[in-house]
């Protein structure tokens, strides 16, 4: 795929879910962000801001097999990845596949899963398999998990595990929208929902060559040495207990590539970077004399500690 097809294609992807979707670009951005670059996102915020509406619309952009898990206290770890069962017309046991088998999996209401079952999409998240009764099947690629969860209500719900939580690329919040949008808004799900007309326009085939083409992102020296300052200041932070893995480090430094390419470039600035710390950060840090969910105080902090640590400078860059 030459380079001005990848920009039409990823132009034409973000046109289509706009057609739906009215001022969530930036969190759109993050998603395209987080499907090329092979990682996971959580969408968080108050009911009704428009966060299974955005997984869907994207979800139907791309030509791939997509299934959805609304996650209750009920839900077993086999709902999710699937079951042996016996077959008395056949005489032997059958796999029967969850929904994990898929492309995109739209886990809604995450954490309102008991532990046990959210830890079933460990595996799947991580290695992109899954494990039944012993025998390991490989999942399809492209694989990519949005899951949501609204952060205020804690009645029934079981808050993600650190360890589940660094699994997650990035953590997005939707936000309101302005006077502007949510007029528009009212004005184009009046008439009927424009979800149901919405067809795809770029294939799982073309989804795994852009995936392909991120790790080919060239990133100077420089740049990883930034990104590593970045990761260590929370590492060293009076204010945080514990800090970002090395995982972490990786994730920010895939997403840098990722949006660099979405910009149509084959190269990473400082900018990109400085663009995506707090969506891939901010979540897996822990702060000291916190609740957990404190996300405002995490950006806050992130802001400052990148406020201190030098940028490349543009000569240096370009010395490459």
């Amino acid at each position: 795929m030459d380079k001005q097809v990848r920009e039409q294609k990823l132009a034409a992807v973000i046109a289509n879910v706009g057609s739906v979707v009215i001022g969530k670009e930036k969190v759109l951005e993050h998603l395209l962000i987080a499907l090329l670059s092979s990682g996971h996102i959580i969408l968080e915020d108050v009911p009704g801001t428009g966060k299974t509406l955005l997984a869907k619309t994207l979800s139907r952009t791309i030509d791939c097999h997509v299934r959805r898990i609304q996650f209750t206290a009920d839900l077993l770890p086999s709902d999710v990845t699937g079951i042996n069962f016996y077959n008395q017309q056949e005489g032997r046991f059958e796999l029967r596949q969850g929904p994990v088998f898929t492309n995109i999996l739209l886990a809604d209401e995450l954490n309102r899963a008991t532990p046990r079952t959210q830890s079933s999409l460990l595996e799947c998240m991580e290695e992109r398999q899954v494990t039944i009764d012993g025998v390991t099947h490989v999942l399809d690629t492209p694989f990519m998990v949005i899951a949501t969860q609204n952060p205020i209500d804690n009645h029934g719900t079981f808050p993600l595990p650190e360890a589940q939580l660094d699994r997650f690329m990035m953590c997005v919040s939707m936000g309101y929208p302005t006077e502007d949008e949510e007029q528009a808004i009212l004005q184009r799900f009046t008439a009927g929902n424009p979800l149901e007309a919405l067809e795809s326009i770029i294939s799982k085939q073309e989804i795994a060559e852009l995936q392909s083409l991120v790790p080919k992102v060239y990133a100077s020296d420089e740049i990883v040495s930034y990104l590593i300052a970045i990761v260590k200041s929370t590492r060293n932070h009076p204010d945080i207990s514990f800090g970002v893995s090395p995982r972490g480090s990786l994730q920010l430094l895939k997403a840098s590539q990722a949006r660099a390419l979405l910009l149509g470039r084959d190269f990473v600035i400082p900018d990109d970077v400085k663009a995506l710390i707090k969506p891939v950060l901010a979540h897996r840090i822990i702060l000291k004399d916190s609740f957990r969910g404190e996300t405002n105080r995490a950006d806050q902090l992130l802001d400052r500690l990148v406020a201190d640590i030098p940028v490349p400078t543009e000569a240096v860059l370009e010395s490459r």
